[in-house]
């Protein structure tokens, strides 16, 4: 879809799962992902920009979608320093935004940012950093997994020659921030904060969060260890193919592997003749690979009636 709006020489906004990206004429002049910071987290975050003066030409030339030429003109940024910072940005939130995806992309035509013309780049450019970035991340280490998921640290020791950078990344690891977190806290590119934590899994420093798995009551009607398999009792089976046991019934009851009763049960009286017979079937249909449980119960109930 990019490339043929790109033939075209569309304008509007392409909007994927993970970011959006806005054309004028074929060209990408802005993106934004919130797996990234944005331009204003960047701009104020590192000091470039005081966020009075950001709001203060969003407020200004925000309707007239020329907020970008407001703070050259006005003298609060550079040209320069304007077109660099956003063309970080651009890449940056075009890379989550290219990203694989599972949900549909959509394009409304017409669409202007507010941020207006900084430096258009073209499709092709943007294409290509996205699949350098990518290559990039897969040499570092292969596993994707740090990207989105919570992170945490495995407990190996850390060089002192960890680099700073990577060093005030690690302290960001807290068990429950994912990358994109991280970026956030920092104000620092997305990209940027996944080739630090790759390299930091490469080294064996920090992990994936592994699942937390939660145990619960053990359910009802479930056979304890030592009883018989479910589907067999002393008299044949049941409605519900499980052992019957405790007050008032009638039979011997369960038994473990061995042959011996459960503590809980008292012995059970030797068996008739006629449960001799019940007994022989239940366990010739518990052999069975697929026992016809109606037919044993029809000659449960016949035997019984003897």
């Amino acid at each position: 879809m990019l490339s043929r709006l790109a033939e075209e020489r569309a304008t509007g906004v392409l909007t994927r799962e993970r970011g959006v990206l806005y054309l004028v004429e074929g060209q990408v002049v802005h993106a934004e992902s919130p797996a990234t910071p944005g331009l204003d987290v960047l701009l104020t975050t590192r000091g470039a920009l005081g966020s009075d003066g950001w709001w203060e030409a969003v407020s200004e030339a925000g309707a007239e979608r020329r907020v970008g030429r407001f703070l050259v003109d006005s003298g609060r940024l550079t040209a320069g320093a304007l077109e660099l910072c956003h063309l970080g940005a651009l890449y940056d939130a075009a890379f989550f935004t290219l990203g694989p995806s599972s949900g549909p992309a959509r394009f409304r035509y017409g669409v202007a940012h507010w941020i207006g013309p900084v430096r258009p780049v073209s499709v092709d450019a943007v294409e290509r950093e996205t699949l350098r970035r990518r290559d990039l991340l897969h040499r570092i280490w292969p596993e994707p997994g740090t990207d989105t998921e919570p992170l945490v640290r495995t407990g190996r020791a850390v060089d002192s020659t960890l680099p700073p950078r990577q060093r005030t990344v690690l302290d960001q690891v807290d068990g429950e921030r994912t990358a994109s977190d991280i970026s956030l806290v920092l104000g620092r590119p997305g990209f940027h904060t996944l080739v630090d934590l790759r390299r930091l899994a490469a080294a064996g420093i920090v992990t994936t969060r592994s699942p937390t798995i939660t145990s619960g009551p053990v359910p009802t009607g479930s056979v304890a260890t030592g009883s018989v398999p479910s589907g067999s009792t002393a008299s044949g089976p049941t409605e519900s193919g499980a052992a019957e046991s405790g007050p008032g019934t009638s039979g011997p009851g369960t038994s473990g592997p061995d042959g011996s009763r459960t503590p809980q049960e008292a012995p059970a009286p030797p068996l008739s003749p006629v449960s001799t017979v019940v007994a022989q079937a239940a366990e010739a249909a518990q052999a069975s690979a697929d026992p016809d449980v109606a037919l044993l119960r029809r000659l449960r109930d016949a035997l019984e009636a003897l």
